[in-house]
């Protein structure tokens, strides 16, 4: 029912940055160009389907602090139905086989930050605003 795959086609990241644009830009007013940035190219890309529609994306990348994870979504008529987790546990099983060993975080929005709670992650510092959403750095701890 839920399938999860690194979208390494140009056609399956096309599909997960439609989700992304559904989410980002149109749902919370993020503005295309913040969502959409440089490190498109250089990151790895997840989608998400469940029954086959696509539902579900996102994208991590290394960087000088570790391994970031960002750009989790899930369409508005498809959350509480574990597509978000898994996902999330799809990355964590790329990311720990592919860079074992290295600091993993990310910027959680504020109604996210149970969900990550719940999936090993913890806070680390204070609440910040990005694209006028507050956030939460977390770092996986298992």
């Amino acid at each position: 029912m839920i399938e999860v795959i690194r979208a390494t086609q140009e056609q399956e990241q096309k599909k997960a940055f439609r989700v992304r644009e559904q989410v980002f830009v149109e749902e919370q007013q993020v503005p295309r160009d913040a969502e959409h940035d440089a490190f498109e190219s250089i990151a790895n890309h997840y989608l998400a389907t469940y029954q086959g529609v696509p539902c579900g994306a996102a994208r991590w990348r290394t960087t000088d602090d570790g391994v970031k994870l960002e750009r989790f979504a899930v369409l508005a008529g498809y959350r509480n139905k574990q597509i978000g987790a898994k996902v999330l546990k799809a990355v964590l099983n790329d990311v720990q086989a592919e860079q074992a060993g290295k600091k993993i975080y990310l910027n959680a929005q504020l109604p996210a930050v149970n969900f990550y709670k719940q999936n090993g992650f913890v806070t680390e510092g204070d609440m910040f605003t990005e694209c006028d959403i507050q956030h939460f750095k977390m770092v996986f701890v298992g």
